[in-house]
């Protein structure tokens, strides 16, 4: 006696959106770095540019905060770990 493989219905969702969403690095204003050294501090671990380096930090003094990079999630908690070693507030999120 054999038994047919039983079928299963897929549930409706939006996986394939989620998935291919990246993973974001966030940096916050914090009351203790100086602008000048947010500015170095991404040119140092992203190689931004000054101009694009200091349009971020102006984001996170003026907005509170800003998106850094953008990626695989592994490669995003590496970010922040990076940046927690300057003495930054960073995160990780899957939205902004």
């Amino acid at each position: 006696m054999s038994v047919a493989p039983a079928e299963l219905a897929r549930p409706e969702t939006d996986e394939k959106a989620a998935v291919d969403q990246p993973w974001l690095t966030i940096v916050w204003n914090d009351p203790v770095n100086l602008m000048d050294y947010v500015t170095y501090v991404f040119q140092r671990v992203f190689g931004y540019p000054k101009l694009k380096a200091e349009k971020l930090m102006l984001d996170v003094h003026n907005k509170g905060k800003a998106v850094v990079a953008a990626g695989a999630r592994e490669a995003m908690e590496r970010n922040a770990e990076t940046l927690h070693g300057y003495g930054l507030w960073a995160t990780v999120s899957h939205d902004a």
